[in-house]
Formats: structure tokens, C-alpha cells, sequence
């Protein structure tokens, strides 16, 4: 099954509103962002990091970048990285490189999800369902009652 349609399924078992739109094809957070007319604040990108303790996913805002040295501080890890294609493929066989939503901590995805405390200040989330032209878009409060995310500070503006 694709993400989008466990993705879909998941949230319409739990009885939660959302809005699902085809746009065409974009690659990065703020090109969706733009082709949505969402502010880039209010789309969620996900980065993949591995550390010696494993996998976690990072949910921030579109105009942000992640800064490692702020996630290795606060969990003490000295080796974090990005994940590597290979290794997104693998972990998230269902989705298009680089398109996974934002469903860990065993949503979708049994993955520990960590989340910018700035992305939680919009009242609604965007972000992409598996592929690079479907995305999602939610209450923000409503992603967070879901996915139970770790809340850290770990995000700069990009640029």
C-alpha cells in the first residue's frame, strides 16, 4: 500500500479533518509551499538523521534548515547525521525519495519523531503524502495529538 493511501486511511480511522491536493511536481518544502500558496512556515519538511541509537525524524518548518550540532547537544550524541538515500529508500520503501510525511513514534512509521517547537505555532500543517504532488494539510494541534513528537528547539532560518 502507498503512504498516501495508509496515510489517508490513518487519518480518516482516527476521524481527523484534513484536506488532500494534487499539484504538479516540486521537490523541495518551499517550491510545494509555493505551488500550495502556503506560507513556507506552516509546511513541514522531514529530515531523516542517524545516530548511535538509530533512526529519528525531524519535522520543521519549509524555511528553516536543521542544525545538527543543536540535536547532538540535546541528546548527547557525538556521531548524527543525515541519512542517506539508500538508506530513505529502505526506510521508507512506500514513498518517494524525500516525500515521506511527517507519522512517527509508530503512526505511520516506527520511527522516533522529534519537531521544531516554531512549526507547532501554526494553526495549520502542510506537508507531503508520499509523493512530490500530493500534500496534506491539517490542524497543526491535531498532527500533534497524533504523532506525539519530541519538542526541541533545533532549527535556524535558512539562508
Amino acid at each position: 500500500m502507498k503512504a498516501l493511501d495508509r496515510l489517508i486511511s490513518f487519518l480518516e480511522m482516527k476521524g481527523v479533518a484534513y484536506k488532500h491536493d494534487h499539484h504538479p511536481l516540486s521537490y523541495t518544502a518551499r517550491e510545494t509551499a509555493q505551488a500550495e500558496h502556503v506560507s513556507p512556515r506552516s509546511f513541514a519538511k522531514v529530515v531523516i538523521l542517524h545516530s548511535e541509537d538509530g533512526y529519528a525524524m525531524a519535522v520543521l518548518s519549509a524555511d528553516r534548515i536543521v542544525d545538527l550540532d543543536e540535536l547532538r547537544a540535546a541528546f548527547g550524541s557525538r556521531h548524527m547525521r543525515l541519512a542517506t538515500e539508500r538508506e530513505l529508500e529502505e526506510l521508507f520503501p512506500e514513498c518517494e525519495l524525500g516525500a515521506m510525511p511527517p507519522f512517527g513514534n509508530g503512526t505511520l512509521f516506527d520511527i522516533p519523531a522529534w519537531v521544531d517547537g516554531l512549526l507547532l505555532a501554526e494553526e495549520t500543517i502542510c506537508f507531503n503524502g508520499g509523493t512530490h504532488r500530493d500534500v496534506i494539510q491539517m490542524a497543526t494541534e491535531d498532527w500533534e495529538q497524533l504523532v506525539k513528537p519530541s519538542v526541541l528547539a533545533f532549527a535556524h532560518a535558512a539562508g
